[in-house]
């Protein structure tokens, strides 16, 4: 396909095959989670309240991609069903800190490890240089869309 004024050329265009592997990355968690009962969303809410207990509402919504309002269900439905637990009453301001429940923890145990399976699957062909080479230059792509040139991690 040749590229003109009318579009890009999707057979060389960095950007779209960006989001194939992101679309078929999800496809992929989806079905080893799905048997776990969960959506990458919920997984996503899960890990982000491991390495970081006690994020809010808005936090985890930015943290797994979704709206406030998403994020708010998905922590209703997982308070319900015994994962976190969130105090009635807000200890300062109107956050109301999240945590994980033994039985959340249990849950994401499994779904991590299906998940990492997912990444090996996704990784394998490629060597550790190849691997680290791919991280950063995806971590620069993440960088300069967001404004963060002059920064790094």
């Amino acid at each position: 396909m040749k590229q003109d004024d009318a579009g890009i050329d999707l057979d060389t265009s960095l950007g779209y095959l960006l989001k194939e592997a992101s679309s078929a990355l999800r496809v992929a968690m989806e079905e080893v989670l799905r048997p776990l009962g969960m959506s990458v969303t919920h997984y996503s809410c899960l890990e982000l309240l491991a390495q970081r207990p006690g994020l809010s509402n808005s936090e985890l919504a930015r943290g797994a991609f979704v709206t406030r309002q998403s994020m708010n269900t998905l922590l209703k439905n997982l308070e319900r069903d015994g994962f976190v637990t969130r105090p009635a009453e807000a200890p300062v301001g109107k956050v109301l800190p999240t945590r994980l429940t033994p039985r959340g923890r249990r849950s994401l145990e499994k779904a991590t490890a299906a998940v990492r399976s997912v990444e090996n699957r996704m990784l394998t062909g490629l060597s550790e240089a190849d691997r680290a080479e791919a991280f950063r230059v995806l971590r620069s792509m993440v960088r300069s869309l967001r404004g963060d040139e002059g920064t790094t991690e």
